[in-house]
């Protein structure tokens, strides 16, 4: 897939999936991937073909948002990409979710307001040369997913529960003797779960833990 152009817009996942299935499997040097969960890239539950991964100094690199360690299925899968050789990072900053292939080609994610997500594969070379200095950027910023990960244990086993009780609407008070936690460290743990998954408010770390299945 080539466009004259070089910017062919795609839409959903299973095109998405159809039509760039060449370019991964014909990676020689890098894939690299920023998302904010396991979501975007998904293509009906099939993800991207990966590359060979046997290949002399080829490299996978994934950047995640914290959010995607609130799940354990989805720390799960994490941690095995990073056992099969994926260098993994997390940042607490917005992201563009981005794949970059080989440094040549950039498929950048477009949102759902208007029905099933967009992808822009781009072919242009100033284009992709600005969004792997971005990427890279973010990439020097993030912290290692074992560091992450060590640092989320506690927070990973209460925010079920601390999502059930937003959800209920109960004071903070009678949340933090539902977890026998003050109320201080109650509202700190609310504050660390509203930042892991990008929320601002109460109200929007309830909408972002629906979109990730985390309730």
């Amino acid at each position: 897939m080539r466009a004259e152009n070089e910017l062919v817009v795609i839409r959903g996942h299973r095109e998405l999936y159809e039509r760039t299935w060449h370019l991964f499997t014909s990676a020689k040097l890098e894939v690299a991937c920023a998302a904010n969960d396991l979501i975007t890239w998904v293509a009906d539950r099939n993800p991207p073909p990966c590359p060979d991964k046997t290949l002399p100094g080829f490299a996978i690199r994934k950047l995640y948002r914290p959010g995607i360690l609130l799940d354990p299925a989805a720390t799960q899968h994490v941690r095995q990409m990073a056992q099969l050789g994926a260098q993994i990072k997390i940042t607490t900053d917005e992201i563009n979710e981005t794949i970059l292939i080989d440094r040549r080609v950039a498929i950048l994610a477009g949102d759902t307001a208007h029905g099933p997500r967009s992808f822009s594969v781009v072919w242009a070379a100033d284009v992709v040369q600005a969004v792997g200095s971005l990427f890279d950027a973010a990439w020097r910023a993030a912290t290692d997913l074992e560091v992450y990960d060590r640092q989320l244990v506690e927070l990973r086993q209460l925010a079920p529960r601390i999502l059930r009780l937003l959800g209920s609407g109960c004071k903070d008070e009678t949340a933090a003797r539902t977890l026998a936690l003050s109320v201080r460290t109650y509202r700190r743990r609310v504050a660390e779960l509203m930042s892991a998954l990008g929320a601002s408010s109460r109200f929007q770390a309830g909408v972002r833990a629906r979109e990730l299945g985390l309730v």
